[in-house]
């Protein structure tokens, strides 16, 4: 794997150190396998919805699960007991585990299965002081000056 030197864009993105941990994390979750497949779409600013073919799983053999900003999708099959001859299988039922990486304030909204696709609506949601807002200049007298706090020496 190659890696890229993001050391010149420190100079001026305060703050965004940890982008080479990010990008790191999305190079190894796009190594895993192509199965199942799946789409990601953005439905709206803040919404957006992920939908993987899960032909033949019923819903008590898929887990849905968010830890640490990933999402996790995981299909177990129960072993089939009885003998099955196929002529052609073309329908995976094997066992599977997707893991996306999800952005700060981005949580699953609802998960559903229609037609043999699993469905997980996402939405962003920022608190309330991230969100963007006036800021309203003052004129005329100065604004008071803050005190610096002092720490006692003997208290410490």
């Amino acid at each position: 794997m190659q890696t890229k030197d993001l050391s010149p864009l420190y100079r001026t993105l305060v703050g965004f150190d940890r982008i080479n941990t990010l990008i790191d994390n999305a190079m190894r979750l796009d190594a895993a396998p192509g199965y199942p497949p799946f789409n990601v779409e953005q439905t709206g600013d803040d919404g957006f919805r992920i939908e993987l073919a899960v032909a033949g799983f019923a819903p008590e053999e898929l887990h849905i699960e968010f830890k640490d900003s990933t999402l996790i999708v995981a299909g177990r099959k129960a072993p089939v007991e009885e003998a099955r001859r196929f002529l052609h299988r073309g329908i995976a039922e094997r066992s599977f585990e997707r893991r996306f990486g999800l952005a700060d304030y981005v949580r699953v909204d609802t998960a559903r299965l229609e037609n043999g696709v699993l469905v997980v609506d996402l939405i962003r949601e920022l608190p309330e002081a991230l969100k963007p807002r006036t800021i309203a200049i003052n004129t005329g007298a100065a604004a008071p000056a803050r005190k610096a706090k002092t720490i006692d020496a003997d208290a410490a």
